[in-house]
This record gives C-alpha cells, structure tokens and sequence, in this order.
C-alpha cells in the first residue's frame, strides 16, 4: 500500500548540486536525462535554483523547479512529500540527496500524473529541462562520416550525447553491454582526439563524460593509447574516458543532440569558447476555419496555415524546430519550406504552392516536436507549420536556429475595417429567407460555419459570377475574423 513521506535527511543542507549521487529505478529516459543534467552545472542551476534548504529558517515544506514548457520558463512549485511503498520510495530517488526525487515530482505534475510519465521520452525530457531543441541522429558504421558530424556539432553550443537503444522491455531493469556501457542511458560527447598508436597509426578517440549517477565503468582497452595525452589526468578526474572511433560507431546506436540558442548557453561554462545558435521564435495558434489548413495533401486548404517568410542573408546551416503545447492526445504536425524569388509583404496564394515544390519537409508526428537541421542558401524563402489533417486547433511555437543573423516575419493580411454585423436579416426578404436553408444544411449543431463553408454559401447566393470572384477564401478569413467576439 502506498503513502507519502516528507524529503526530509539529517545530513542533507540542500537541495543544490551534489556531486557522486547513484540514482535508483525509475523510468530509464527520466534517470537519464536528470544525469545529463547535472553533467551541465550551469543549466542544473537554471532548473533547480541553488537557494533553496531544508534547514533554513523559513523552510514551508516548498520547492520550485523552472521547466521549459510550452514554448517559455515555467515555474512548478510541489511540496516536500513523496509517494512510498512498504515505506519506500516508488520512483527516482538518490543515495545521498533528494532533488532528483523533488524534480521528479513537478515534471509528473506538469504531466498530470507519475503515470503519464511512463510515455515519456529522452528527446522530450532534455528538451524541458535545458531549454533547448533535440535532435536524433543516427550513428551508423561509417566511423568518417560519424567524425564529421561530431566535429561539427561541437563548434557550436550544443550538447552531444549517445545513446544505446534498449532492447529489454522491462520499465526499471538495468542493461549492461560487454564493454560496460549501459543501454538507454546519455554519455555526454566532450570531444574527438587524434592521437598515435604503437605502431605509428592515427587513432581518433571519443571523450565521453560518465554521467555522475551511474555506478558502471567503461571496461574498453584504451591504455595503449593514453601516453600520448598531455592532460589525462585532468580528463580522468572529470569523470571523462575515451573510447575508440570505430568501437563507439559499433556501441552506440544514436546520438541524441540538444541545440542551446546564446541566450541559453551563456551560463554553461563548456559552452562558452563556442559558436551560439541565433534564435528567431514565434508562439501562435491553429484556428479552425481560419488558418487549421492540414498538410500539403489538401491542397485546396494549405495556403490557409500561417506562412512565415525567411530572409537568409548567407547561406548557413539551420534548426528549425515546431513544437505543440497539447501533452494528452497530441496532433500530428510538420512543416513545409518553399523558397520565393523575392520578398513580400501578401499572403501567398493557392496558385503558389500547386505550381512550386517545397525545399524541404519535416516528418509529420504526434510528438511533442518536431525538428530538422537542414542547409539553406541565400535567398527567401516561406516556411509553413501545419498540422497533418485541416480543421485541427492547437497552440505551437516555431523556433529557427541560425548559425548567422536571420529575418524572419509572419505574412498575414490586417482585415479591412466592417460595418457592424446584421444581427438579425429582415424577415419580409423571402429572397434572403430562401438561402436559410442552405445555410442550415452547411451549418453545425450551433449553427456556425468556418470559413471554407462561408465561401460555399457565397458562391451559391452571390447573383453573378463578377460578385461571386469578390468572395475569396482569404476575404472570408476577414469575415471570420472580424465577427470573432472570443478574441482567439
């Protein structure tokens, strides 16, 4: 039987930083990410502010963790009791320190339970707790191309990890491969080393940092290889080791990234010496029957979704990364790119998107985002989120990471100015009494319609085909817009 217990320890001061802790069972992904966490000192300090005691004066029982959420900061508050079995704690807990256990706990809140963590993932996890935006690449056996990659990523300020994929079902159970790596479990990548063998070959080694909780040692042959490095003893002493190239590509199944904007590195000291991401970002909303047009399959309604143009100074690499604030029953969501021979201030039309072919298409998923890191050159370009089937309302943010300076902008129409909606038609017009009928069979159970279903009643009641050219979809938009009275 269950109950609660309060996160009390005699020789605990704090629930700040603690070096050397060993967590136990929880969900592998949540463990995981909590390690990667405190391998970042200066993000840990972000998410679980350092003034908080047990034993200060004016302890309440309260503590605050900050979590990316929804497309911003977001303070969670819980109180200092947790769930127990047999007078045991049930979920993430430390030998020797109680913040792990507490972070826990206001994740599952935003969550709306511990049970609803069970659905969790590693990506989703860093992303909320480092601000940042995740990516997944696989590692393959090309140890060159892996190298490259690697390289690349580290002149940034991102965070590197591998990982090794599980293949034990188990929730809590621990997976240990030969060489001691642990499956599902983030080793930091810290940096390739090209050193020289014995027998005067060129070796590249992986620097791996050991996530501080973990109770396992790389058991890999790398002696041979270590005279060659000036500061072994510093490196050890981090809790680094290095691993071959072509052992690491032959271990580790994907390399789970995190791409941190310079706003959010400038805290990390690792990150400081590298290049910063620049960050563009836009929180909207997909309306219904105002710009919920679905993906490029529809497309008589995708020129419908919110366009962003981008205006690209140099080529450069980018992250572009779509994101929705809905956890319990997520939409299915993506994004579209075309680029555009010069820039504008309009709406781009259905005509645009039926005669051009998109640049580049993110899969569409019902995870919590979606991201891809692709290479534009210079130029204009627009870039589309949707969701996959029109009609769909939800809130997203759209984030573009840049390795130069962008622009970027919504292209929307202001709606012209109205006269005030007729609140009730004469009902000595029978001409206007006559298209009630076909009003109602167009109209929902609350008698509305969207904008697509505005366009059609028009076309039918319009008395010409010049009148019937002045109803666009987009002055239906403007319709809808205007007579809004829940300001969406």
């Amino acid at each position: 039987m269950s109950k609660v217990i309060k996160a009390e320890y005699s020789g605990l001061r704090s629930i700040a930083y603690t070096f050397g802790f060993i967590l136990f069972p929880g969900d592998p992904w949540f463990v995981s990410c909590v390690g990667c966490l405190a391998s970042t000192r200066g993000l840990f300090y972000r998410v679980v502010p350092a003034d908080q005691t047990f034993s200060s004066a004016d302890y309440a029982g309260l503590f605050r963790f900050r979590i990316w959420w929804c497309g911003e900061w977001k303070e969670v508050v819980v109180d200092d009791q947790l769930p127990t079995v047999s007078n045991k704690l049930m979920f993430v807990h430390g030998a020797n320190t109680f913040w792990p256990c507490l972070l826990e706990k206001a994740y599952a809140k935003l969550h709306g339970s511990y049970e609803a963590l069970k659905y969790g993932t590693s990506l989703d996890c860093l992303a909320d707790l480092t601000g940042g935006i995740t990516e997944s690449v696989s590692v393959g056996y090309e140890s060159v191309h892996c190298a490259k990659i690697i390289n690349k990523l580290l002149k940034m300020t991102t965070v590197v990890t591998a990982i090794t994929q599980r293949q034990m079902q188990q929730r809590n159970a621990a997976e240990k491969l030969p060489n001691g790596i642990l499956a599902g479990i983030n080793y930091r990548v810290v940096e390739l080393q090209k050193v020289q063998a014995k027998d005067f070959v060129d070796i590249i080694l992986v620097w791996l940092r050991k996530p501080l909780y973990i109770d396992s040692e790389y058991k890999g042959q790398c002696e041979e290889y270590l005279h060659e490095i000036k500061d072994i003893n510093i490196r050890l002493g981090n809790d680094q080791f290095c691993m071959p190239l072509d052992e690491f590509v032959t271990t580790f199944t994907t390399l789970e990234i995190v791409h941190l904007d310079g706003d959010t590195s400038r805290a990390e000291t690792s990150l400081k010496s590298r290049e910063p991401w620049h960050v563009k970002l836009w929180h909207g909303h997909w309306q219904k029957g105002v710009n919920a047009g679905g993906c490029r399959n529809h497309s008589d309604t995708f020129h419908v979704n919110p366009q962003m143009q981008l205006i690209v100074g140099e080529a450069q690499d980018m992250v572009i990364c779509l994101s929705q604030h809905i956890v319990l029953e997520p939409r299915v969501i993506g994004f579209s790119v075309y680029q555009m021979s010069k820039p504008t201030s309009d709406v781009l039309g259905k005509s645009f998107f039926k005669i051009n072919k998109s640049i580049l298409n993110s899969p569409y998923s019902n995870s919590r985002q979606v991201s891809v890191r692709c290479h534009l050159e210079q130029g204009y370009f627009v870039l589309l989120p949707t969701t996959f089937e029109p009609c769909q309302e939800a809130n997203y943010t759209l984030r573009v990471l840049s390795t130069k300076p962008i622009r970027m902008k919504l292209l929307d129409c202001v709606p012209s100015s109205m006269k005030p909606a007729i609140i009730q038609a004469p009902t000595t017009n029978d001409k206007i009494s006559s298209y009630e009928a076909v009003f109602l069979g167009l109209a929902d159970e609350h008698k509305t319609i969207s904008a697509f279903e505005l366009l059609e009643l028009l076309e039918t009641c319009l008395p010409n085909d010049y009148v019937k050219s002045c109803a666009t979809l987009e002055v239906c938009r403007q319709i809808i817009l205007a007579l809004d009275v829940s300001f969406n």
